[in-house]
């Protein structure tokens, strides 16, 4: 059994999460907390396999709650609650820098409490169990939250080992390994897909990267609307790279980031001699919108095998078959690798189809990006602005 702590101000949120996760038969609700400071002296008492926060409580908040327990509880995976407002997305946000490993959005304009509660249920089940690797033969051992500090922007480059040689796991089950074949072709985009744990690995990798990278990136990471902009925002404040949330219709050029709005897949298309943005609002993949599998084809169908894709952090198989796609066009995949993602599923999934060029650490996939993409040099020996 999967142990909660649930902690919220509200009886009836405490009451629905309760009655949501009651419908899963691997999970156990071991207690309810009203507030952090509650929260706090409950978890040592109890014990839980994971925590569920709310962001907004009397006593001690959430994100009060969030910095206390870190350093005490510093592998303890925790699920923020938070409100699709522009507060909400701010207080999450800040939550996830500070350690958070997830987050749910509350039902809103909901017209009754079984909806609200199959809501709930449809958001935080699998990710609970993504968390806390549990209720699957795949699941082979238990993973952590990431330790206190998320996405904390550090103002210098991570310490960046060299460029690594493609590695798979080896033993029974390993991933298949991809068939390395030689990079001739100049890269001419980066493509990036992540989704839980996204936020810090996609913050880590693009701060590393120097404002004169000559390619552009274009990025989903699995949020929804309010939420992509401003964390497109943070880290535009952060980076030496220019990152917007895209809008559409924007060219595409070398040193900018474009991040998928929530709610609309983003893809590239070709204009002339320019690459633009296109956001759609066609049905979701994966049960997502935006998918990295929208985004990898088009990049596949506009630059072919010149693209260098990356599969960061991320629960499910969104990625994979769009890898397929640009396998098939001799584009270079790279996945992180188990150890340091958050969730395996996403990268797991290409790494494990044989589709990964590279299966990496999270500090190391910077180095091989600027690598790949600057004739061979290395972070250190490129200029970083700000």
């Amino acid at each position: 059994m999967i142990s909660v702590l649930v902690v919220d101000d509200s009886v009836v949120i405490r009451r629905l999460v309760t009655d949501a996760l009651a419908e899963d038969p691997e999970i156990r609700v071991v207690g309810t907390a009203p507030n952090g400071r509650v929260a706090l002296a409950k978890i040592e008492q109890l014990k839980p396999d994971l925590v569920t926060l709310d962001i907004e409580m009397p006593v001690l908040d959430g994100l009060s709650t969030l910095r206390e327990l870190r350093p005490r509880f510093p592998r303890l995976p925790v699920i923020m609650f938070s409100t699709l407002t522009a507060a909400g997305a701010s207080a999450t946000l800040d939550a996830l820098s500070a350690g958070a490993s997830d987050y749910v959005t509350k039902p809103s304009n909901v017209g009754s409490f079984e909806e609200s509660k199959r809501s709930v249920r449809e958001q935080i089940i699998p990710r609970i169990h993504a968390l806390c690797e549990r209720g699957s033969a795949s699941r082979t051992r238990r993973k952590t939250a990431p330790p206190a500090g998320g996405f904390a922007f550090p103002p210098a480059l991570p310490g960046l080992a060299g460029v690594p040689r493609p590695t798979t796991k080896p033993g029974a089950g390993a991933p298949a390994p991809a068939t390395t074949r030689p990079r001739t072709d100049r890269v001419e985009v980066l493509a990036v897909g992540c989704s839980t744990g996204g936020p810090d690995a996609l913050a880590k990798v693009l701060q590393a990267l120097p404002a004169s990278l000559p390619v552009p990136i274009v990025v989903v990471q699995h949020m929804p609307p309010v939420f992509t902009k401003m964390f497109a925002e943070r880290l535009n404040r952060t980076c030496a790279l220019d990152v917007i949330e895209a809008a559409g219709e924007e060219q595409v050029v070398p040193g900018k980031v474009y991040i998928a709005p929530g709610d609309f897949h983003l893809e590239v298309v070709r204009s002339g001699t320019s690459v633009l943005t296109k956001l759609t609002s066609a049905q979701p993949e994966n049960f997502c919108r935006p998918a990295v599998d929208v985004l990898f084809r088009s990049v596949a169908k506009v630059y072919g095998g010149k693209v260098l894709a990356t599969v960061l952090t991320g629960m499910g198989q969104d990625g994979r078959r769009g890898a397929e796609v640009l396998r098939a066009e001799g584009a270079e995949i790279v996945a992180q690798d188990e150890e340091t993602s958050v969730v395996w599923g996403m990268p797991g999934a290409v790494t494990h189809a044989g589709l990964a060029d590279a299966v990496l650490p999270l500090p190391e996939i910077a180095n091989y990006l600027i690598s790949r993409t600057a004739g061979g040099r290395s972070a250190r020996s490129l200029e970083v602005t700000r």
